[in-house]
């Protein structure tokens, strides 16, 4: 989802030169193979979007794949980049990276301050070992690698899995199947009350964008952070993003709420104000985001994982 979109920005900014490559064809948790490829390519800039990612479920059922996959795939890019001469490169973390009682919104110092969210905590510690290995790549070699940190993200080519995805996509297939079966009610994990904020992926392309061609490692690192934060500054609770999926998807049964299952982290609210002061923004609402990820879903998907 994150690289397709990425690679769709670039070219509407009129990047021509692209080289770019998935796990299908690249693996990119073994390091010769990841080397060879950007000694070949010598690319002049990276971002990593590459990421092993999923749900409570999936995070907390995987938990050894999801530490080694994201700490092998960043460690090839980020040090393989180093040594083929890279000028630019941008790592994508997460917004779970942040302590579980995190004051809100979570400002980037809050980064290493606390305990994290247990079913995610593998995730999260190899992503925070990204951000370090970019930081410290500049303090030691001077390389101008920085990191974004985006809230939740949703949108056209997501991944609608039942059990893998995250609540987004998993709530759009839930409520769109409930719809066509004539269902009469939808069963979500957890109380509803935890607060989540969502970006659309569309509007994290055109972030990772203006990070790459207007903010340069030493602003980063010399104002003190080791990564910027990228969100709305917006969240909303499980249970009113359900109603509004509901509603949109045309989905008229009852929503019911197992809570026997996790909540995860009761609030995740970054605070933007850094990203803003470098002049960019978000443009897509949630409601407007929604709408278009629930018509591409249904053209593109149907009842499909």
């Amino acid at each position: 989802m994150v690289g397709s979109a990425v690679l769709s920005g670039l070219r509407r900014k009129g990047y021509e030169n692209i080289v770019f490559q998935n796990m299908s064809e690249l693996d990119l948790r073994r390091q010769q193979n990841v080397f060879d490829w950007l000694e070949k390519e010598k690319p002049e800039a990276v971002i990593i979007a590459a990421a092993k990612v999923g749900g409570i479920l999936a995070n907390d059922t995987y938990r050894a794949e999801f530490i080694y996959d994201n700490l092998m795939i960043e460690s090839n890019l980020i040090h393989g980049s180093y040594i083929s001469g890279v000028s630019k490169l941008v790592f994508l973390g997460s917004s779970c990276i942040y302590p579980k009682f995190a004051p809100q919104p979570m400002k980037e110092e809050y980064l290493l301050s606390g305990f994290l969210e247990s079913t995610n905590e593998p995730y999260a510690i190899a992503k925070i070992a990204g951000i370090k290995l970019c930081e410290n790549y500049y303090r030691q070699y001077g390389a101008d690698f920085i990191s974004l940190m985006p809230t939740n993200l949703y949108g056209p080519n997501d991944n609608f899995h039942l059990t893998n995805s995250h609540v987004i996509p998993a709530l759009i297939r839930k409520f769109i199947s409930a719809r066509n079966t004539g269902s009469d009610f939808v069963e979500i994990w957890g109380t509803g009350k935890p607060k989540r904020e969502f970006l659309f992926v569309e509007d994290l392309a055109e972030a990772v964008i203006f990070a790459m061609e207007k903010i340069d490692a030493n602003t980063l690192y010399g104002a003190g952070i080791s990564q910027i934060n990228i969100g709305t500054g917006k969240d909303i609770s499980i249970a009113e993003l359900a109603e509004t999926i509901a509603g949109i998807s045309g989905f008229k049964g009852k929503i019911l709420f197992d809570t026997t299952k996790p909540d995860g982290t009761p609030r995740k609210l970054l605070d933007v104000t850094r990203m803003s002061s470098f002049g960019w923004k978000y443009s897509k609402e949630l409601e407007d985001g929604l709408r278009s990820t629930i018509e591409w879903y249904q053209k593109n998907k149907g009842d499909r994982s």
